[in-house]
């Protein structure tokens, strides 16, 4: 059959019109089009950025003037407009607010009213310096931006993001606590990118991922922009042919594509552009392995920022099928920015189809152009707007029902995603066995190594773990203080610096040199100065008996911040002052020759002796000199650098510290477990150390959003102040994943848990002159002190007289080992040489063996565990048998009733016996009976005579329940808040005042009589 003319025409024209049109789009890349982007004018350029401006006026009325220019003329035709600047992601052009004019986000934006104002970030592969571009430059410069663009318009404006660019928009207004910001505006912006991962990968995929293309691909290299398009258009590689298939069959219709013609050549590839690696390597150290927009700790520049510090409104435009910007983690602001109200618009669109395409000019930017007249106070509020609430997360991604009812092109898509995700679970089954390792355990296997590699003559010291940790990790935040980030390099340098100044005044290797100062940097500094030197630093608690501490320790110069300089001078010793720049110093200009101030010792000028060699400390040299008192006097600990080490890398590998931890030091320093346990396990783990000022409640749950505080030091009954703070749901974010510290009372414990809900609490124990260091790792066992971590010293339990606590022998001489459930002392067997100051243990159990005594009583149960009942000399050894404090108070702190508890000896007429005081929890009363069930779980001889409610219990300077004060009272009063215990029936009853009287001692005037 001939074809007939006119066919023939139709199918040549068709044909001449797809040649010429292929010719066109090989030759320039695409159809050429007439369409002309918005007008703009370049209103400031930095190195960073250069600063757009579309439809600005020629001549600046009110809120109207140009930047940095002066305008004289007024436009009176026109009021002002409220200002919006747009964000653009890293990756992508600026011009994806101006694709073509049918999807423009400006002119739209402009059409309603608006004066819109874009951050062109350039390619930065073509930019002087943009290769080494930080994520902090690009914060910082939002910040920037809005600071010019609110003089030029002389009001505060509203600011937007896409995808990344909106996460930029969240930093920046955490950055400025949200100053000459009327709003936030996002699209697409995922805040959580671990609980709600992209594509639905598993979470443990996306770290591991994320911290290999960081530590090993973007170390040294950038992304380029050719790459970037590549690998966006492969994450749906059936949805990208289909495009090109259905371009290439309209191609001989031109008029069908040219309408499309920019957007397509825009996601084609010339959208895109080149990505720095720091920056790339920040955003995964940051965002994705640290998660730090969800938990805080926000690292921009040199200071710290939280989300939470955002109050303006916060719009977030999500996409319902929107596979990169999950709508979970995009929702995720409201929880992590309580202070601000968070409204969110969902749309029926895929990622690019939020901002870009039909829908967005059909929805998204009318919803925005409402949603700032609303915030303006000029319009209603928009419809489809909803508030979220801090737990409306909703789907952790798009469900297979949501793609399934999208239209064609979405479905098409959504095969193209399932491809992608299934690739990911078979990598996943691919990795099970190596995730059954855990990365936490990966990095806990060499410290634990290099603990059993110590020997006495090894160099070890706490400055050398700092200067291993400037040398890898030169960047990485190192502490946290007062909102600012100081590095391990800059710690590092200033620490190299302290020591010439301590050398400049004087100070040797081997030097005995007190260190009396707040927990601050400077503090830090100071201690790991004195290491790097090879001197010994005495840690003084700020005590009323400063010039026996003085005395005891043998210390004649103390480094100390401005505050303490006056006491340590009336003292009688030097004061050498360190710290405190940041504010007003309290000196003299002409300093007397009992101060020095190291501050004003210039480094550079000081000449290093011969003698200096930095970090010269072995594992048997002591370290550190710190202060305890039980009872009675003080008394000194040595430390010596094995033993430091030992509680630095125990602690690291016990609370699986890694470099995205951030441990809260509130331990106070001169408290063994501030520096052995908080800094230490911070310093051998890698992690950030955040420092307060000082431990206050009522600001805890800010400084923890702040710093994305992941592990809290404490010390005995001090988080007991914490859980009495009242509960804020909004308030409360759970980044906390774990407590850790010594003496925590059992009921405290079961309180932190009530209140901060999928933490846990690591209770250890560390002998303070013994390599012995026990950990609870078990999350069933409240108030238990666990078992020896790897590479620490062996112990034993052994029995000791009930009467004397002398240590029992058995046949050939020998100690006897306590049975499972049987109190006895905890015996250690050093693996090093120990101190010739610590009393040592000579054939305990067989001849020539060596031990040292903790003088601390532990039970064992049957798992294993040890359980401290308590010091060898607070045990109040009654006619009945020897009462444990630490267990009875434990026990009695399980009430729900009681608040802390202590336990102590009092003289009577029939010999010494135990007291137990109770402080209340709430208003419930406390009775009888309550006391005599709580004690059950308490052994009959091991039970207290007495119980009774005081208003108080006394702590000590570092939270430990003091019963000094109740014990020189003597005898509690008669009355109806105590009660004794009955010696015939076991039972507990009220204490009447003939019974008293009968219990007081003949010799002894009671003031409470």
């Amino acid at each position: 059959m001939t074809p007939r003319p006119d066919t023939l025409a139709a199918a040549l024209t068709t044909a001449t019109s797809f040649v010429v049109n292929a010719i066109e789009v090989l030759r320039f890349g695409g159809l050429q089009t007439d369409e002309e982007p918005s007008p703009f004018e370049i209103v400031t350029r930095r190195p960073m950025y250069r600063l757009r401006r579309y439809y600005g006026p020629v001549a600046g009325g009110a809120g109207h003037r140009r930047v940095g220019v002066d305008v004289d003329e007024v436009d009176v035709d026109e009021g002002p407009r409220p200002p919006i600047v747009l964000v653009p992601p890293m990756m992508i052009s600026a011009d994806i607010w101006d694709v073509s004019p049918s999807t423009s986000a400006v002119a739209a934006l402009h059409e309603a009213g608006m004066d819109p104002w874009v951050i062109d970030f350039g390619s930065p592969d073509i930019e002087d310096g943009g290769l080494e571009r930080t994520l902090t430059d690009h914060v910082v410069a939002v910040s920037e931006v809005i600071d010019l663009v609110a003089a030029a318009t002389g009001r505060s404006v509203h600011l937007g993001g896409y995808s990344q660019g909106g996460m930029f928009c969240y930093q920046a207004a955490a950055y400025r606590r949200s100053r000459d910001l009327e709003s936030v505006v996002t699209f697409g912006s995922p805040v959580d990118w671990r609980g709600s991962t992209p594509l639905g990968v598993p979470e443990d995929v996306i770290v591991n991922v994320a911290r290999f293309v960081a530590d090993y691909v973007f170390s040294d290299h950038s992304l380029p922009g050719w790459l970037a398009s590549t690998g966006f258009r492969l994450l749906d590689p059936i949805k990208t042919a289909r495009s090109q298939v259905g371009f290439l069959r309209q191609l001989h219709d031109r008029e069908a594509l040219i309408g499309h013609e920019r957007q397509r050549r825009f996601l084609g590839g010339e959208g895109f552009v080149a990505w720095s690696g720091p920056a790339i390597v920040d955003m995964m150290q940051q965002v994705i392995i640290q998660n730090r927009m969800m938990v805080g700790g926000f690292v921009v520049g040199d200071h710290v920022v939280s989300l939470a510090d955002i109050t303006c409104p916060v719009l977030a435009v999500l996409g319902e099928v929107d596979e990169i910007g999950v709508p979970a983690g995009v929702r995720k602001i409201a929880a992590v920015a309580p202070s601000a109200e968070v409204y969110e618009f969902p749309v029926r669109a895929g990622h690019f189809g939020l901002v870009v395409g039909s829908t967005a000019s059909s929805l998204t930017w009318p919803a925005v152009a409402d949603w700032i007249g609303w915030i303006e106070g000029t319009g209603d509020r928009p419809k489809g707007i909803a508030e979220v609430g801090p737990d409306s997360a909703g789907d952790p991604s798009p469900t297979t029902a949501v793609m399934l009812a999208a239209g064609g092109a979405t479905q098409v898509a959504g095969v193209g995603v399932g491809m992608v995700r299934g690739a990911g679970h078979l990598a996943v089954g691919a990795l099970q066995t190596t995730r059954a390792l855990g990365y936490e355990a990966l990095h806990a296997a060499p410290r634990l190594l290099r603990l059993g590699q110590i020997q006495t003559g090894t160099r070890i010291s706490f400055a050398k773990i700092m200067a291993e940790r400037a040398r890898t990790q030169p960047g990485d935040a190192c502490f946290l203080f007062a909102d600012r980030v100081h590095t391990y390099s800059a710690v590092d340098a200033r620490i190299t610096n302290v020591v010439r100044g301590l050398i400049e005044v004087g100070v040797r290797q081997g030097d005995h040199i007190g260190v009396l100062m707040e927990t601050r940097p400077s503090a830090l500094v100071a201690i790991a100065a004195l290491s790097r030197l090879g001197a010994v630093a005495v840690l003084l608690p700020p005590s009323q008996e400063l010039s026996e501490l003085l005395q005891l320790s043998s210390v004649s110069e103390v480094v100390v911040d401005p505050e303490h300089a006056t006491r340590v001078t009336d003292a009688g010793a030097r004061a050498l002052v360190l710290g405190g720049g940041g504010a007003d110093r309290d000196l003299p200009g002409d300093l007397g020759e009992g101060v020095v101030d190291l501050e004003r010792i210039d480094p550079d000028a000081v000449e290093l002796p011969r003698w200096y060699r930095p970090d010269p400390g072995r594992a048997g040299d002591l370290a550190f000199v710190v202060f305890t008192r039980t009872t009675g006097s003080w008394q000194t600990k040595l430390v010596t650098n094995h033993r430091w080490a030992l509680s630095a890398f125990g602690t690291a590998s016990a609370a699986r510290l890694t470099a995205a931890s951030t441990v809260y030091c509130l331990s106070p320093l001169h408290h063994p477990s501030g520096l052995l346990t908080a800094v230490g396990g911070a310093v051998a783990g890698g992690s950030r150390i955040a420092l307060s000022r000082g431990f206050d409640p009522a600001t805890f749950d800010e400084e923890i959003r702040r710093y994305g505080v992941t592990v809290v030091s404490y010390t005995w009954a001090m988080m007991r102040e914490l859980v009495r703070q009242p509960v804020h749901p909004r308030d409360t974010l759970p980044t906390i994943t774990l407590f850790m510290g010594s003496g925590m009372p059992r009921g405290v414990w079961r309180r932190v848990l009530d209140r901060y809900p999928g933490t846990r609490v690591l209770e250890f124990y560390a002998g303070t002159e013994v390599d012995v260091v026990l950990a609870n790792l078990s999350t069933a066992k409240h108030g238990a002190r666990g078992r020896p971590l790897p590479g620490t010293a062996e112990v034993r339990l052994v029995e000791v007289d009930p009467d004397s606590g002398s240590i029992v022998t058995g046949p050939g001489g020998y100690a006897v080992p306590s049975e499972v459930g049987a109190p006895g002392v905890l015996l250690a067997r050093p693996r090093l040489r120990v101190d010739a100051s610590v009393r040592q243990l000579r054939g305990v159990f067989r001849r020539g063996d060596t031990w040292v005594s903790t003088d601390d009583v532990f039970e064992r149960d049957r798992d294993g565990d040890f359980w401290l009942l308590g010091p060898a000399s607070t045990v109040v050894r009654t006619s009945h048998g020897p009462v444990f404090p630490i267990q009875v108070a434990d026990a009695l702190g399980d009430l729900p009733e009681v608040d802390i508890a202590v336990v102590y000896g009092v003289p009577a007429a029939t010999g010494l016996v135990a007291v137990a005081a109770v402080s209340k929890w709430g208003s419930r009363a406390i009775t009888a009976a309550d006391v005599g069930g709580a004690l059950v779980s308490v052994p009959s001889a091991g039970r207290p005579d007495i119980v009774h409610v005081v208003d108080t219990i006394p702590v000590t300077n570092w939270y430990r329940p003091d019963a000094t004060g109740l014990a020189a009272r003597g005898l509690p009063k008669a009355g109806p808040r105590t009660w004794i215990r009955d010696p015939g029936s076991g039972e507990y009853v009220r204490l009447t005042k003939a019974v008293r009287d009968g219990l007081v001692p003949s010799t002894v005037t009671d003031a409470g009589r």
